[in-house]
């Protein structure tokens, strides 16, 4: 009896764990964790993270990149510190790296890697190589040298110490990629329609990748004019954008905020402020622009006296902060600029440009305009560069009305404009681009990089005696982040032993003197 007891109770125990096990795969998956991304998703975070993430990842345009145009400036040092007074303070000169190796490279490498030679990818595969150019060039005009062949393969092939390309190789295989991905894109094949930048609208994406390639092709302009005419040709064949409704923008909600925005109107609201040379150039010259871009609290003796009944939009009562100067030795210039305190200045404006749903601009008909008059003054093109320029600086007054119907510049106010400068006889460069200056306000990357490579506007030296500058006037490029001295200190110095000192002095290779 006990006998046949057990023999039941072993008949009932495994009769348990085979039904325990019936469905044990189903029931134990993780039906709503990922295990992988679709690569249209992943595009769209590597478009999003070139935009940043969060407020205190702005600090580089904020503090370098807007200081060193003298459009942006503030009198602060210690975690301020940069531009204002041309010193390398490394925690502000390390985002950008950051940012871009640890997200959008790695992210749009990827893409470009898994929709290679799928044919029902392939559009999506051409987008992804023209974002990719854009990320690379962003951080080679900020730095030189970088990882490029071998950037964001830690997973892909376990490289995790990429060696530095040279710049010039760079920009050749930039120019190459964009180039053969912009021609490639295919309206009658795979539509990518969740991708953010242009809903999948390939004829805009091919626009871009034109625009985009007639903007790398320009870089070239002092160290290899024949490429750069070259590639010109080829943008210009290919198809440029063509009106503000093609620009490259991202867009943002009180959701998904603009973070310099969010940064400059929250936690450093009192602490920049528009410079005197950038205020003074739009007053100078009549421009509609300045009442979008400027606000001043008229009176303000202190970070609390910032209300919104003191703000004036004004153009008559703008008063931009001059350069040179500290937060204590500020004061000596009250006085004779007319304020009251440092806080009076004029500040770039909360209510319009620095909206927290304030659109963010890549690439722009107006930029393109201006570009293509440049070209066309050097004969690399045809077209007539008056009227291309005039063409730029419009597209730029009239796609402030991205930013809201208080940015919007009246056709009259416009049309004054434009007939009160045109492109000046001898002067071209100059005209031109001091036009880009101007229409690529908080583009801040993108606006070092043409200051650099034209050597306009005609600023003058920002005089802080503290400058650790030599043989310069201007910083002309980001040193390489302190961190790659730990992880990838053999390419890294191999890359300074071939460009140069790791300094703010530092040419890049575009950038010939």
């Amino acid at each position: 009896m006990k006998k046949t007891f057990n023999i039941l109770g072993l008949c009932l125990a495994l009769h348990l764990l085979a039904a325990c096990d019936a469905g044990f795969d189903e029931i134990n998956t993780n039906k709503v964790n990922p295990t992988s991304l679709s690569p249209d998703f992943v595009l769209n975070k590597a478009i999003l993270d070139a935009t940043y993430t969060q407020g205190t990842e702005t600090l580089q345009m904020l503090n370098y990149h807007f200081g060193i145009v003298q459009q942006i400036i503030t009198p602060y040092g210690s975690s301020l510190a940069g531009a204002n007074y041309n010193q390398f303070v490394a925690a502000n000169i390390v985002q950008l790296w950051q940012i871009f190796y640890r997200n959008v490279v790695k992210q749009i490498v990827d893409v470009a890697e898994v929709t290679k030679g799928d044919d029902s990818r392939h559009n999506l595969h051409q987008m992804a190589r023209i974002w990719k150019a854009y990320a690379f060039m962003i951080l080679t005009d900020n730095h030189g040298d970088i990882p490029y062949s071998e950037a964001g393969k830690g997973y892909l092939e376990e490289i995790i110490s990429p060696e530095y390309d040279t710049q010039q190789s760079i920009y050749m295989d930039l120019l190459k990629e964009l180039d053969e991905a912009s021609a490639a894109l295919d309206p009658a094949r795979d539509k990518v329609t969740t991708e953010i930048l242009y809903g999948g609208d390939v004829a805009k994406w091919k626009k871009f990748g034109y625009s985009l390639l007639l903007r790398a092709a320009m870089r070239l302009s002092k160290v290899d004019p024949a490429t750069a005419q070259s590639y010109v040709t080829k943008a210009v064949t290919g198809g440029l954008i063509s009106s503000n409704a093609d620009n490259a923008v991202t867009r943002h909600s009180a959701l998904y905020n603009n973070w310099v925005s969010n940064h400059l109107a929250a936690r450093e609201k009192t602490n920049y402020y528009l410079t005197e040379p950038f205020v003074n150039y739009l007053k100078e010259n009549n421009d509609p622009r300045l009442r979008v871009f400027a606000v001043r609290h008229v009176g303000a003796s202190s970070g609390t006296d910032q209300t919104a009944a003191r703000q004036s939009s004004d153009p008559a009562v703008q008063v931009g902060m001059p350069m040179g100067y500290d937060d204590v030795s500020i004061r000596t210039t009250y006085a004779a600029k007319g304020v009251v305190s440092l806080w009076d200045y004029t500040q770039a404006n909360f209510n319009t440009v620095l909206l927290l749903d304030a659109p963010e601009f890549h690439v722009t008909y107006s930029q393109t305009q201006l570009l293509l008059a440049e070209a066309a003054h050097r004969g690399w093109t045809s077209g007539d560069p008056a009227a291309l320029f005039k063409n730029g600086v419009k597209a730029n007054l009239e796609q402030l009305s991205a930013y809201g119907p208080a940015s919007v510049i009246p056709a009259g106010a416009i049309d004054t404009y434009l007939a009160a400068h045109p492109l000046r006889a001898g002067r071209e460069l100059e005209d031109i681009n001091t036009q880009y200056w101007v229409s690529s306000f908080l583009c801040g990357p993108e606006v070092f990089a043409n200051f650099r490579r034209s050597d306009y506007p005609a600023l003058k030296k920002n005089p802080y005696p503290g400058s650790e500058l030599q043989g310069e006037d201007f910083i002309r490029r980001i040193p390489y982040p302190d961190t790659e001295i730990v992880v990838n200190q053999a390419n890294l110095n191999e890359a300074i032993a071939r460009q140069g000192a790791n300094t703010l002095s530092t040419r890049v290779w575009w950038d010939k003197k």
